[in-house]
């Protein structure tokens, strides 16, 4: 429930910046809690990140079996690692400021199968839940060919049992994707901004879709109490999931190898900045802990938010993470970036990154729509809104002091900046084309 003025004003007089937020301003906050804190609190280590990815490797016969679309890559879910230089132009000329040091995409929009980011953790959890099942009930040794799983037989055992979660749309597509495939019973409860296309997707593969006319937090609490109601069913919990975390992180180690590959070195002179999109915090903090983990102390991040749910932001500059939705600030939480569409942070992720992470800022729908079409016109890469959130970056961290008093001008110069993108790869022709107009329709004004 949205909290009255009165309360709303206590708010804004503690946090000053909550009247530019409320004002529908972008914002760019700096967590000071991280210079005055040197604990660790990643929930996660390296060995569980490598686990993590042995498991997914276990899988990949089985992926390539059922997904047509990742048997080039033998069944590994992976996206490229692209250098945007055209994109690195145009927002230098945009913003009349240059980007100091390598401007690069982390393409996630193209993950196989679900599209976008949530493939990582999303498939992640819901193959390990099947590995579990099938293993308690001898059906399964990690030592065999895992493509077994996409048998008859093993269809009809998944089916006895029921998968759920809560989404926006991303991490929907990601489970109900997975879920269908291997046989479970899947429901995917959609808040009011998931896209159409995305229900029918799920839809056409069997699972069954519940929309609701609220937001995203009441999608997750409906799906969580229905899914406890249900026998034999597994609500995958995008507020509260390690699993989920775990999933997002092995990102950290493929992206350890494409930096091989290039070249590319992370350390003391040669700093990793990674600008990730942000909706309940799920994908960016396990994304943030992972490279954490695998490239160590010389990581820095921000997430990015739209100026209508800044939900994270909001929530670490209080302390009171999941204690705070947007609506009690008085914002009207509204965005066309639907995956990133979340009034209340998640508590887990929120205290997970609260002493490493090194800010949040705020974006406008208007700019993430500028972007889109920019960044199809130049790359030929075509993103969803959200997608687009990390792209200003470079800027807002140089614009907010941070840049200056964190990196001396050698370690700016030969910094990698990493936007990270989320999806867009599987948006109808129509849409995208819809999105792209608008974009330049806005850009032109």
């Amino acid at each position: 429930m949205t909290k009255g003025k009165q309360e709303v004003d206590h708010l804004e007089a503690r946090w000053p910046l909550i009247t530019a937020m409320k004002g529908g301003q972008e914002v760019t906050w700096l967590n000071e809690q991280k210079s005055m804190s040197t604990e660790d609190q990643l929930p996660i280590q390296l060995e569980e990140i490598e686990d993590a990815e042995a498991r997914l490797r276990r899988f990949a016969p089985f992926l390539g079996a059922v997904f047509p679309e990742t048997r080039d890559s033998a069944g590994v879910i992976e996206s490229p690692l692209l250098e945007i230089g055209r994109m690195k132009a145009f927002l230098e000329a945009y913003h009349q400021e240059k980007i100091e040091g390598q401007l690069y995409m982390k393409a996630d929009h193209l993950l196989p199968v679900a599209g976008s980011v949530k493939a990582r953790g999303g498939m992640y959890e819901v193959l390990k839940h099947a590995e579990q099942l099938a293993i308690e009930n001898g059906l399964l040794s990690t030592e065999e060919d895992y493509s077994k799983l996409a048998s008859k037989e093993m269809r009809k055992f998944f089916s006895r049992y029921s998968l759920a979660v809560g989404s926006t749309g991303n991490l929907g597509l990601s489970i109900g994707m997975t879920g269908a495939a291997l046989g479970f019973q899947t429901t995917v409860h959609m808040s009011i901004d998931a896209k159409e296309w995305k229900k029918r997707r799920l839809r056409e593969r069997g699972v069954q879709v519940i929309e609701y006319a609220d937001d995203y937090s009441r999608a997750v609490e409906e799906g969580r109490t229905l899914s406890a109601q249900t026998k034999n069913s597994f609500f995958i919990d995008d507020e509260h999931s390690r699993e989920l975390f775990l999933g997002y992180s092995t990102a950290a180690l493929r992206l350890k190898e494409q930096f091989q590959e290039r070249g590319l070195l992370v350390d003391k002179d040669h700093p990793l900045i990674v600008y990730l999109p942000c909706g309940v915090g799920g994908a960016p903090g396990g994304i943030f802990a992972g490279l954490k983990r695998v490239f160590g102390e010389h990581v820095y991040s921000f997430f990015a938010e739209p100026v209508q749910a800044p939900c994270m932001l909001l929530g670490l500059m209080t302390g009171l993470h999941d204690r705070i939705a947007v609506q009690d600030a008085g914002i009207h939480l509204a965005t066309e970036a639907d995956g990133l569409a979340v009034g209340r942070a998640s508590s887990f992720v929120g205290r997970a990154v609260a002493n490493d992470l090194d800010g949040v800022f705020t974006i406008s729908d208007d700019q993430l729509f500028t972007y889109l079409g920019q960044m199809a016109k130049l790359e030929g890469e075509y993103l969803e809104p959200s997608a687009l959130a990390g792209v200003e970056g470079p800027f807002r961290a140089k614009r907010s002091g941070w840049l200056e008093r964190h990196l001396t001008d050698e370690q700016r110069a030969n910094a990698v900046n990493l936007v990270w993108s989320t999806g867009g790869s599987l948006v109808p022709q129509e849409e995208m084309a819809a999105m792209i107009r608008k974009g330049e329709q806005l850009f032109s004004q």
